[in-house]
């Protein structure tokens, strides 16, 4: 029996730019994914099409899987021939359990790899503005698991000599066993008036801070319900934050956004959002399947007088397919035209110039070519451009990708989503009708949140569901909606 190989890769603290090459490489060619609850979702979509997901997630008071099971699905899994990821919020060597793991590898002969990732103790500090060492505040730093096997869940700690030997601890999970943590270490000789910081889902939009002392900490921990996830953080080092704090000055901090999409792949509007410091849900997911190519077409590809495309990435599709069945794309005499505006970009970077739709000559030509990929939306724009006569050649199918519903569901769980972004017309028609389908609370989210669109499309179908948008930007485009987003109040259009 060939054996496969496992890969034990920490994922990092959350934001998901923190993932390390290595570990992004070995997901990019992993056949099974088992992942935990606390890892960012996005870094999934990276794996592979046919890459099969195990949710391994630990929920409070509840395990999906236990580490037995999860031990036996690792050696199972690879002696099935695959490459196994198991991907670890933080760094799997920190508290990651990743020495038990390898040493039931190992029983097995079964070959396998550790990725280290950014720990959470180091980069939730740093993302609220603390480092965790400093020449002036702290030479020591200390990291310490808030739960352990003992009786009653309490860490078993030499209290003493952690106070007299680091200036600076870092407790993970520690917020159940808060009144214990802080008791032990002003008994210990930790003063009373030593600054705390509590960081709950660092380095995600999402992050919250609650800061304190050791004398009042855990009651303002009741007051404002601060639950785990959270790092705790104890120390004078504490004190930095009020000049160098950093992440929570972004401009769309804290604010958790639901982005509509009708497409597979990456989304610019979501890589700027998060940039700018917003958690976004893209929602739904869509998977990009090719399609066998109409070979009669593509033997009647010179003669067509018109070309309309229908998006940018059956453009690329379409001349791939071209080149590869050995066409000469130089003997398209067809006049070209584009849906979007990036459609249009993306033949301008092949060296083609094209028109938009709206300038079509259909009463002219009689034999016109749609190039599509069969997304939401689409065919109902070609009706309203009235494309009556004409083939269709499609380069993918783009379809919900199902293994995504139950990560999405979780995710919608664990945020309070405030704005909901229509880019167009047709995300409007994605989110109501894979919302129905599968059971998301689309429309209590849209009761609530600020609903945010572009143009007249939009307007049209959020009113058509009972929920009209509240802005749109003043002027089209992906910049202005961003832009306008940021600042309501001059850049945007209240409806």
């Amino acid at each position: 029996m060939m054996k496969g190989k496992v890969f034990l890769v920490g994922a990092g603290p959350g934001d998901a730019g923190l993932l390390t090459i290595k570990g992004l490489k070995v997901i990019e060619q992993a056949d099974v994914i088992l992942y935990d609850r606390l890892i960012n979702p996005r870094l999934l979509e990276s794996a592979p099409s046919h890459c099969e997901f195990i949710f391994c997630g630990k929920l409070p008071s509840k395990h999906t899987l236990d580490q037995d099971m999860i031990n036996e699905q690792l050696v199972l899994k690879a002696l099935e021939g695959k490459i196994v990821v198991r991907l670890k919020g933080g760094d799997p060597g920190v508290f990651g359990r990743v020495g038990e793991e390898a040493e039931v590898l190992a029983s097995y002969k079964i070959p396998f790899e550790i990725v280290p990732g950014i720990t959470s103790g180091i980069a939730a500090p740093i993302y609220a503005g603390i480092p965790v060492t400093h020449r002036k505040f702290g030479v020591s730093f200390t990291i310490v698991s808030a739960h352990d096997k003992s009786e009653g869940g309490k860490p078993v700690i030499d209290w003493s000599g952690l106070v007299r030997s680091s200036e600076t601890i870092a407790f993970y999970m520690g917020v159940s066993n808060l009144p214990y943590i802080c008791e032990n270490l002003i008994h210990h000789g930790k003063s009373a008036d030593t600054p705390v910081i509590l960081i709950q889902w660092g380095t995600y939009g999402r992050q919250r801070t609650l800061q304190g002392t050791l004398s009042d900490i855990v009651n303002k921990v009741k007051e404002n319900g601060f639950q785990n996830p959270a790092i705790t953080l104890v120390g004078q080092i504490v004190s930095l934050r009020e000049n160098i704090q950093w992440f929570e000055k972004k401009p769309f901090y804290g604010r958790q956004i639901l982005l509509a999409r009708t497409n597979a792949g990456r989304s610019s509007i979501a890589e700027k959002l998060q940039g700018q410091g917003a958690d976004v849900i893209e929602f739904p997911k869509w998977i990009r399947k090719k399609v066998p190519a109409d070979t009669k077409i593509l033997n009647q590809i010179f003669s067509y007088d018109q070309i309309l495309f229908t998006s940018s990435d059956s453009i690329d599709e379409f001349f791939d397919i071209v080149v590869s069945y050995g066409l000469d794309i130089r003997n398209i005499r067809a006049n070209l035209y584009c849906l979007s505006n990036k459609s249009l970009e993306t033949l301008k970077s092949r060296g083609l110039i094209a028109c938009s739709y709206k300038n079509m000559k259909m009463e002219q030509y009689g034999k016109i070519l749609v190039v599509g990929d069969r997304r939401v939306g689409e065919q109902r724009m070609i009706r309203e451009i009235e494309l009556v006569r004409h083939d269709y050649f499609q380069t993918s199918k783009v379809e919900i990708d199902e293994k995504f519903i139950p990560i999405l569901k979780r995710m919608f769980d664990e945020a309070s989503i405030d704005t909901v972004i229509f880019p167009n017309r047709s995300s409007v028609e994605a989110v109501m009708s894979v919302g129905e389908k599968w059971g998301f609370p689309i429309g209590e989210i849209l009761k609530d949140a600020s609903i945010c669109g572009m143009g007249k499309g939009s307007r049209e179908r959020t009113e058509n569901w009972g929920h009209p948008l509240d802005f749109k930007p003043m002027e089209p485009g992906i910049e202005n909606l961003i832009n306008g987003y940021r600042d309501q109040r001059f850049n945007m259009v209240k409806i």
